[in-house]
């Protein structure tokens, strides 16, 4: 059963105007909470379970799920505070059944298909495999380097690229992964475990 983790308890602080006093999950695209496209997506990908990882003004979300008949097992986490990126996927590890989950964001979208993203990761025997997206000019986004085997082998700041490939924000993450290091509560996933243990463990790009 393929598992997915939707990291949904942003502020919103950018997005004021769109998404007012709601999550970023929350905001209105179509006449929809994004969520709710979100949730077609993992439905169209046959995900069995989908783990809510819920922070700012979660019982905006609570709500709208509870008159809800999805067509997969649903599970979440809240935090009582900002744990980063890390800290709130760690958590929300702690409701995964299997050895792996997808992790997701809950205001981006990248249309990937799960299944090939599985069959790379198994074949690389990764820790941590990565959905990049290839790009041209552009400066918004760090850019990620790969060796001849996919293995990734640097992430670089910020900075005008002609062209190469950016973190698209979907990972496929074996759960030992949260278990080989001392982390605190609140730590960055990027940062603190991707960044720093680049030479320790196998993360793959694909």
């Amino acid at each position: 059963m393929k598992e997915c983790i939707i990291l949904a308890g942003g502020l919103g602080t950018r997005l004021q105007s769109v998404v007012k006093d709601v999550p970023k999950c929350m905001a209105d695209v179509a006449g929809e909470p994004f969520l709710y496209h979100l949730f077609n997506y993992v439905n169209r990908e046959a995900f069995g379970h989908v783990i809510l990882s819920l922070g700012y003004k979660a019982d905006v979300v609570l709500e709208w799920l509870e008159n809800k008949t999805l067509p997969f097992q649903i599970s979440y986490v809240k935090e009582d505070e900002p744990l980063g990126t890390g800290g709130a996927i760690k958590l929300a590890f702690g409701q995964v059944f299997g050895e792996s989950a997808y992790v997701v964001n809950g205001d981006t979208f990248f249309d990937i298909n799960s299944d090939a993203l599985l069959d790379f990761h198994i074949q690389k025997n990764a820790s941590i495999s990565l959905a990049l997206k290839p790009m041209v000019d552009f400066d918004r986004y760090g850019s990620v380097e790969l060796s001849e085997k996919e293995r990734i082998t640097r992430f670089n700041e910020k900075k005008y690229c002609n062209e190469g490939l950016i973190n698209g924000g979907v990972y496929l993450i074996n759960k030992q992964v949260f278990s080989s290091f001392n982390l605190p509560e609140k730590f960055s996933f990027e940062k603190d475990i991707m960044e720093a243990h680049l030479q320790d463990i196998e993360i793959y790009g694909q």
